[in-house]
């Protein structure tokens, strides 16, 4: 019997499930081995000490109506790990002081003016009025940063007060580095289907109201899922050594550090992917560089259990409104299985594209700043039990305007190279769903090219 030999590079969510899957189609004798340049597994999804207690430092959530978190957990027996938070909401802090986040909104840019009253200005809130009546063109199938389109047809303010702070928390970004048409799909859909203006195409792709919770979670952290894979996916496993090339051979592929296999996986962000394949596929190679990263920083701090937190969710951060930090997640708010713990839990997270100020700061200048802004926005002065920074570098992709061109162009780059696959948060989304989704996809076409 031909024992199958895989290599997948890259050590995050997305080469996880493809390790997992390969071991899934091909059996237990396949020699799969999963390579990780930085020294540990997992990617951005961590789950670290603060204190006597624990945190997810990383991804700390999923979108709850997709299948593909709850279906892996129920695969490798970790059903019983599926939290989903409170009933709160989270604020907005803005011209110095917090409000309810906005409803009826689409990732923040309002479907009336009523959506945002409480947060801007009286000059703003005619603009949003009176957009319907002002001329408006849309080109069928072009794109541009959110804030190009929601700036011109609704004001800075809500770009500032409304759709940065949320856009900030899925890509450590702003509306000016994110694209319309690949983060808000529906919205372009809206558009190019010949909505007369924004108010229109927005109101036509607000989702449509479902029952279920809307994000998930896991009760001990990611930690359990990441080591649930490890174990099920029994590949040799090789971190903190980065692979410095790869290239075609008869009948398989060389992998630096690896040696010949019959199939590989690239698992890495888009601009280690850009150099790993610049010999094969030039042009996705190109396409790949041109998708830039973003760095971020989260500092986990844990309090005494009286101190007393507001009753939400989190708050998000204005980008006008003059602080560091870009949002905090009250932890022990937001997940009524972290209230059982001993002592109060929350995060900060700092950073956005563009802006490296975060990354340049030290730990403890990191805290410290937390610390003032979060007296700031929530007057809790009181010294934490415990604190842990987590750094991010290169985190995230941003989805900037022309990102699906670009992803499409390192798709077609590589589709014509048999027994080569790629995956991860750039292609088809930033969350670990989507992450799930692109790595099963990826390897069921490896598995399909050596039947």
């Amino acid at each position: 019997m031909t024992v199958r030999r895989y290599a997948v590079v890259g050590g995050g969510i997305s080469g996880l499930v493809a390790a997992y899957r390969l071991r899934q189609s091909c059996g237990p004798d396949a020699e799969i081995t999963l390579v990780e340049a930085s020294s540990r597994i997992g990617g951005t999804l961590r789950t670290t000490a603060v204190g006597t207690d624990s945190l997810d430092v990383g991804a700390e959530a999923f979108i709850g109506r997709r299948p593909e978190v709850p279906a892996l957990l129920a695969e490798l027996g970790l059903s019983d790990q599926l939290v989903h938070p409170s009933s709160a909401r989270p604020l907005v802090y803005s011209g110095g002081r917090t409000h309810a986040l906005p409803l009826g909104t689409l990732m923040g840019i309002p479907s009336s003016a009523e959506s945002v009253r409480d947060l801007v200005d009286p000059e703003d809130l005619h603009f949003i009025e009176t957009e319907t009546a002002r001329p408006f063109a849309w080109t069928a199938g072009s794109d541009v940063s959110v804030a190009d389109l929601v700036g011109s047809r609704f004001g800075s303010q809500v770009v500032s007060r409304s759709v940065d702070p949320l856009l900030g928390g899925v890509y450590s970004g702003s509306a000016s580095s994110i694209g319309v048409r690949a983060a808000l799909p529906t919205l372009a859909a809206a558009l190019d289907g010949g909505a007369a203006n924004l108010t229109e195409a927005v109101l036509a792709a607000l989702p449509t109201p479902s029952p279920g919770p809307v994000f998930g979670g896991l009760r001990d952290g990611y930690a359990v899922l990441l080591d649930a894979l490890v174990a099920a996916t029994d590949a040799r496993t090789v971190v903190g050594a980065g692979v410095g090339e790869i290239r075609r051979e008869s009948g398989g592929w060389f992998v630096d550090g690896v040696g010949r296999v019959d199939g590989v996986v690239l698992a890495v962000p888009a601009p280690i992917l850009g150099r790993l394949i610049a010999e094969v596929a030039p042009a996705a190679s190109q396409a790949a560089r041109n998708i830039d990263l973003a760095s971020s920083v989260v500092v986990a701090l844990a309090f005494p259990k009286t101190t007393e937190l507001p009753q939400n969710s989190g708050i998000l951060v204005a980008t006008d409104a003059g602080l560091d930090v870009k949002a905090f997640t009250l932890s022990s708010r937001k997940w009524p299985h972290l209230e059982e713990r001993d002592a109060v839990l929350l995060r900060a997270s700092l950073g956005r594209f563009g802006d490296t100020t975060a990354s340049d700061r030290s730990d403890a200048e990191s805290i410290q700043i937390a610390l003032a802004d979060l007296a700031t926005v929530a007057n809790i002065d009181a010294q934490p039990l415990a604190a842990t920074v987590q750094r991010w570098p290169g985190g995230l992709p941003q989805y900037a305007s022309g990102h699906l061109d670009r992803v499409a162009a390192i798709e077609a780059g590589v589709a014509d190279l048999p027994g080569l696959e790629v995956t991860g948060a750039w292609q088809r989304g930033v969350g670990v769903p989507a992450c799930i989704a692109s790595a099963t996809t990826a390897a069921a076409r490896l598995i399909e090219v050596a039947r």
